[in-house]
């Protein structure tokens, strides 16, 4: 499938080449060197960015091998290192089982209009892309849903992204940075609630994995915090020599070998996620919304938990199943927004932003402590 391409595996042209085979609707925004792909046939994903033009290194995970099959029943997984689901995946409001059924894989499917189905352009520049999907849902409880899913994804410029973060980029620093604007409307007859289920918008991004990668997500610690500041069972326990819990800060190996999941109580998790690959000297944040005194939903297989006690922020580290398969490898930052109680005509926006730097390391610490509160040197020296 990929001979043929003149381009060098690992920049943004090679991507971008494959991706254009695909859909020759892509839409690339630019901001000086820094460059974005926008897929609105594969459900309006940022499939890559780079930070320094075709030859530049292309940052997204794609799964090439996915184009060409025949669809799958349960998931198909394109990649893209920003992309929208809707949540919640399990519980008594999940969008992913049909009503009453056994939460299993046989019965698990990711809906086909955030799966596989293209999504509407409505407007763009050489900065910014504007798109829409119509959605109609019925969840686990048996409830119907008509929703509107509006998505902008908008470059930010150098000073941008500095104001964003208020962090230092200086000359040496290479950036690339995107807001990603997205809408919940309820486009029905009903409210939603605690009683009808209330969907919520879930922000995934994929990236390539290296040895050196470790993932880094800050967690307050407040007088009454008094357990384990992170869920890190989803998918059994995760080892004890892959995750490191340090004043203030969850470090999480990201390497590709070994599947695992963790995510962050919203009373705890302060609405920034990150990582640094250290082998490709690439810093990458992911910015988010954050509501403490809202509900979030929870996504596990498990009817009987309470809905709304779910995590705000995820990160998961992909690695071989049982039988020795693997879909990756690549690792994943993600966050969640809250479950809104919308009336009829009503809309809500969630904001995500993904930002990746690369430079001098020197340079990049003065981004990580200020962003993350933590040096480059401790991320380094987290697993050894």
């Amino acid at each position: 499938m990929l001979v043929g391409c003149a381009s060098k595996p690992g920049t943004f042209k090679y991507d971008l080449d494959f991706l254009l085979k695909h859909d020759t609707g892509l839409i690339v925004l630019r901001s000086g060197d820094a460059q974005v792909i926008v897929s609105p046939k594969y459900q309006g994903k940022v499939f890559t960015s780079t930070v320094s033009g075709d030859d530049g290194p292309s940052f997204g995970w794609i799964h090439y091998n996915a184009f060409d099959r025949p669809l799958d029943q349960h998931m198909n997984a394109y990649g893209g290192e920003n992309r929208l689901w809707l949540g919640p995946e399990g519980g008594r409001f999940s969008l992913f089982f049909p009503p009453g059924s056994k939460m299993d894989f046989e019965n698990w499917k990711t809906p086909a209009v955030f799966d596989t189905e293209p999504w509407r352009v409505m407007a763009h520049t050489d900065t910014t892309v504007n798109l829409m999907k119509l959605m109609k849902l019925t969840n686990y409880a048996g409830q119907k849903l008509t929703i509107v899913v509006g998505r902008t994804v908008m470059m930010w410029t150098r000073e941008g992204i500095s104001k964003r973060l208020q962090a230092p980029l200086d000359d040496q620093v290479a950036a690339v940075g995107y807001e990603t604007g997205n809408i919940l409307l309820n486009g029905g007859t009903e409210p939603w609630s605690d009683s009808t289920g209330m969907p919520c918008i879930w922000m995934l991004d994929m990236l390539n994995p290296s040895a050196s990668t470790v993932i880094v997500i800050p967690y307050h610690s407040g007088p009454g915090d008094t357990g384990k500041p992170a869920t890190t069972d989803y998918f059994g326990e995760i080892p004890v020599d892959r995750i490191k819990f340090e004043n203030g800060v969850i470090f999480f190996k990201a390497d590709g070998k070994s599947r695992g999941k963790l995510g962050v109580h919203p009373t705890r998790a302060p609405g920034v996620i990150g990582s640094y690959d250290a082998e490709h000297g690439v810093l990458t944040i992911a910015k988010f919304e954050m509501d403490s005194a809202a509900k979030y939903l929870n996504q596990e297989w498990n009817t009987m938990k309470l809905p709304f006690s779910g995590d705000a922020v995820n990160a998961y580290n992909d690695g071989p199943l049982a039988d020795g398969s693997q879909m990756g490898p690549f690792y994943e930052l993600e966050s969640v927004a809250p479950a809104w109680a919308l009336a009829p005509g009503a809309a809500r926006t969630y904001q995500h932003d993904v930002f990746h730097f690369t430079g001098p390391e020197a340079s990049l610490d003065k981004i990580s402590q200020t962003v993350l509160g933590v040096s480059i040197a401790q991320i380094k020296q987290a697993f050894h």
